[in-house]
C-alpha cells in the first residue's frame, strides 16, 4: 500500500514504511486554504495548512511512502485520527515525475480536506497568508515552522511549489 504525502507527512511521518520516493498527484494543486483547529492553531484560532484543490492544469509533487500491508490498518487508523480536522481519504495514481513525462507507478491512498468541510478556510493572498500563520499557535507547535519545515522539504525533494515559495518568502524575507 501507498501512502501520498503532500503536507507534514513529508517532514513528519510517524510511522514506519518500506521505501520512500519522490512523487507527483496530476490534476490537484496544495494550498494553504484549510483550517488546523487541532495541530497549528486551536479552536476559535485556526492555524492554516495545506489541503488539495483540483487543478487540471498543476500536478501536486511530494513524496509517496510504501508501507507493509501487515501493519496498513494500524497506519491508517493513526492518520484517521491525525487528519481529522476535515480530511477525508482518496485513492489516486501517483506518478513518478511531472506530466507530461511522468508515469504512474502506483495508487496511493491521500487524505484531501474538501471545500465543503467545516474547517475550509478557503483562498487568501500568499502575504496575506503568511499573516495568518505568523500569528497562529497550536499543540503541533507555531504555524510558521510548519509552512518553513514544509518548505524546506519539498526543497530537499527538488519541488518548486510557486504557492509555498511565496509564502515562505513571506515569513522569511531576506
Amino acid at each position: 500500500m501507498w501512502i501520498f504525502a503532500y503536507g507534514s507527512l513529508i517532514f513528519r511521518p510517524s510511522f514506519p514504511f518500506l521505501e520512500r520516493r519522490r512523487a507527483f498527484l496530476p490534476g490537484f494543486a496544495r494550498r494553504f486554504w484549510q483550517g488546523s483547529p487541532d495541530h497549528r492553531g486551536v479552536p476559535g484560532a485556526p492555524g492554516r495548512v495545506v489541503t488539495l484543490v483540483p487543478s487540471l492544469d498543476e500536478a501536486c509533487g511530494g513524496c509517496a511512502y510504501r508501507i507493509d500491508p501487515s501493519g496498513a490498518d494500524a497506519v491508517l487508523a493513526e492518520l484517521d485520527v491525525r487528519e481529522a480536522a476535515g480530511f477525508e481519504r482518496l485513492r489516486r495514481e501517483v506518478l513518478d515525475d511531472p506530466p507530461p513525462s511522468g508515469r504512474p507507478f502506483a495508487e496511493a491512498l491521500v487524505y484531501v480536506a474538501s471545500t465543503t468541510n467545516p474547517h475550509f478556510l478557503g483562498e487568501l493572498h500568499e502575504r496575506e497568508i503568511a499573516a495568518w500563520v505568523r500569528k497562529s499557535h497550536g499543540p503541533s507547535g507555531p504555524n510558521a515552522e510548519y509552512v518553513m519545515k514544509l518548505h524546506a522539504a519539498l526543497l530537499e525533494l527538488d519541488i518548486h511549489d510557486p504557492h509555498v515559495d511565496s509564502i515562505a518568502t513571506y515569513l522569511n524575507p531576506g
